[in-house]
């Protein structure tokens, strides 16, 4: 196993969390743009954005879709991007499976309505850390896409991704990226195995399937990165419909 005694203790990042005011939004569909065989961004629109706030690109907003059995279906979504000039949200629905909130995407039109709670709170984790290391599944290509346009330049990240060939995409932002793709999560898990990290103190962060994110959390502590200088969420879990659960 490759370890890097340097992270061992190592002082983490000074991580702020930030609480917000939980709130309910009736939003707008105003535009839905295909992004890949497995990925639809859909544009929110309203004044009730008025006062919406995300200050991290961990940061998720909860969904509320017709179950189709008179009940209702909640979905945590990561907010890939905002105006408040124009009152705008984007979000990016995987369409992968079936399921209430997969559904919803694949039909969403302009005009439809929708309403969202949160974010409830925001983990900022600072910038300027010597190293971002970024692990997830397709689920967290929208948080991680966010995260590597808003690194400065001079910043240097790693991404480990898993997700089939028709999904991958080209990252933007001024980050010094290291971008690595994977067909399966034991590959994923392997690579960051074996993954060397520079010195200095790092940031590493995970998203996707609950078993592959419990493996990644114990793979970072194996490494020696500082329990306080990651977070890992199961953004998913296979045959539950609803799970979102932070593994830090």
């Amino acid at each position: 196993m490759q370890q890097d005694a340097t992270h061992t203790n190592a002082a983490a990042p000074e991580i702020q969390r930030v609480r917000h005011e939980l709130k309910l939004r009736d939003l707008e569909v105003a535009r839905v743009e295909p992004l890949s065989p497995g990925f639809v961004a859909v544009t929110f629109q309203g004044e009730a954005l008025a006062d919406f706030v995300s200050l991290s690109f961990d940061d998720h907003v909860k969904f509320f879709f017709d179950d189709g059995n008179g009940g209702q279906a909640r979905r945590d979504y990561t907010p890939r991007r905002f105006s408040r000039e124009a009152r705008e949200l984007v979000v990016e629905f995987a369409l992968h499976g079936e399921g209430a909130a997969s559904d919803w995407a694949r039909r969403a039109q302009a005009g439809q309505r929708m309403q969202i709670g949160g974010p409830r709170g925001s983990f900022i984790i600072p910038m300027e850390a010597a190293w971002h290391l970024l692990v997830g599944d397709a689920t967290a290509l929208p948080a991680i896409s966010r995260r590597l346009e808003e690194l400065p330049a001079g910043s240097r990240a790693f991404v480990l991704a898993l997700a089939d060939a028709a999904d991958r995409r080209a990252f933007a932002g001024a980050a010094a990226a290291d971008i690595r793709w994977f067909d399966t999560p034991d590959a994923l898990l392997a690579a960051l195995e074996q993954l060397a990290l520079p010195p200095g103190h790092g940031f590493a962060w995970g998203g996707g399937e609950a078993f592959v994110m419990a493996q990644v959390r114990k793979l970072l502590a194996d490494k020696g990165i500082p329990r306080q200088a990651t977070r890992v969420s199961a953004y998913w879990k296979e045959g539950v419909a609803e799970h979102h659960e932070n593994l830090d």
